[in-house]
């Protein structure tokens, strides 16, 4: 086929009228399918629902050392907890806080407390400090990108390389002591599916910021959720090799059974060295003397151990690669050759990340959303919510079946095709 680009005003035109044809006749099907966020369908949620009998009325609630699991306390979530997600985190059980459903209901909190009270070692809070200012790689998670803006501090993005963000540009960044942090979804991140390679971690682990209280916020949401098996991708233990550099202080680590289990009924946990730790628990505990611990006892007699999630985890790679493998097929059969588009194929994660010709993704989004496809907003990827190549899209192909899925993407592709055309009929 020939190149989008290298056609002439006419062709250009007579592609625009077919493409429109073919638009029209898409949005009269009737298709209407929200793929806006990455929500397991109702197949995943099956594959967990022996973790609800787990724990039933004739249960013992109490723990290997004899906590009551239906009362007050422990503050950081139960021994065999702490165990089970010190293997998810790759950090010590005691350096492991258990939360309640949501991970990112502990970023929230931990940011806060960074901003409100002085972390160790350090004299005044960020809030006292002036401007602060948090690195965000882009493309990257629009959740993190939102608490972040919503906690005030202004957003400096860096670019995303094929084995993690741009440290080049993050190192200047560092440079300035209002700088306070930086995200960073180590493996397959959102929406890239980009794994951090053993030598970013161990360079993050040697930065040397001009702020005594930066922190890295890891989100290791995927830590599990590779598709393909053999092909998975690797990361080694973020904390350990902070804790080898002597720099162990500047790290978060953050991760949650979300997408394993419920993603309303899962448990969520951070991994941090021991000062940091003492930091989280001291101000923990003026919001909660403790989450829901029969939820963390009915994880840890469901899964057991590492292994068991392990296992489990196939099951719902079995349920995922269909899905994956119907979008990126589709991409392949109706883009290859135009010139105006590229995808990832990740090996695992939760999403694929698509570029369309630049200045054209805002555009292709309002087609599909016209045709009765919702997909994430163009810009979602990218603080403040622009992406100034306006190129980037977001597809979460986990909720819909894989019948609808083909539509969904054939219609995306008619739509960045559209897109294009129009685009390059403007410019000629």
């Amino acid at each position: 086929m020939k190149r989008y680009t290298e056609m002439s005003a006419d062709e250009l035109k007579d592609q625009k009228a077919a493409l429109a044809a073919e638009y029209e006749k898409m949005k009269a099907s009737g298709l209407n399918l929200d793929m806006s966020r990455g929500k397991p369908d109702a197949g995943q949620l099956k594959i967990s629902r022996g973790l609800l009998d787990a724990v039933d009325s004739k249960t013992l609630t109490v723990t290997e050392n004899g906590i009551e699991c239906a009362n007050y306390a422990p503050l950081d979530g139960i021994p065999e907890a702490k165990r089970l997600m010190a293997g998810l985190l790759m950090v010590e059980e005691d350096e492991v806080f258990v939360g309640g459903n949501s991970s990112l209901n502990l970023m929230h909190d931990v940011m806060a407390f960074c901003l409100l009270f002085c972390l160790p070692g350090c004299e005044k809070p960020w809030i006292k400090q002036g401007e602060v200012k948090f690195i965000c790689p882009a493309p990257g998670y629009d959740r993190h990108f939102a608490v972040t803006e919503h906690l005030g501090f202004t957003m400096l993005p860096v670019p995303m390389k094929s084995d993690g963000p741009d440290l080049d540009a993050a190192e200047e960044l560092m440079r300035d002591p209002s700088v306070k942090g930086m995200w960073c979804v180590p493996k397959y991140s959102n929406p890239q599916g980009i794994t951090c390679s053993d030598g970013v971690i161990k360079r993050f682990a040697a930065m040397k910021p001009a702020a005594r209280d930066f922190r890295f916020f890891f989100d290791n949401a995927y830590a599990v959720h590779d598709l393909y098996g053999d092909e998975r991708d690797e990361l080694i233990p973020i904390l350990a090799e902070f804790k080898k550099q002597g720099s162990g202080q500047y790290a978060f680590i953050f991760s949650s059974t979300s997408k394993i289990t419920f993603p309303g009924g899962g448990i969520a946990a951070i991994g941090a060295a021991k000062e940091n730790m003492d930091f989280i628990k001291k101000h923990m505990s003026m919001q909660t003397i403790g989450y829901d611990k029969i939820n963390q006892l009915r994880h840890v007699r469901y899964f057991k151990d590492m292994n068991g999630i392990k296992q489990h985890m196939k099951k719902h790679a079995a349920a995922m690669r269909p899905k994956f493998d119907t979008v990126i097929n589709t991409f392949q059969s109706e883009l290859s050759g135009c010139g105006i588009a590229s995808w990832n194929k990740p090996s695992g994660g939760y999403f694929i990340s698509f570029d369309a010709m630049p200045g054209t993704a805002r555009r292709a989004v309002d087609l599909c959303k016209g045709a009765g496809l919702t997909i994430t907003p163009a810009g979602a990827t990218h603080p403040y919510g622009s992406d100034p190549d306006d190129k980037t899209i977001r597809i979460a192909p986990s909720f819909p079946g894989v019948a609808e899925l083909e539509k969904a993407a054939k219609l995306l592709c008619v739509s960045v095709k559209l897109a294009a055309v129009e685009k390059l009929l403007e410019n000629k």
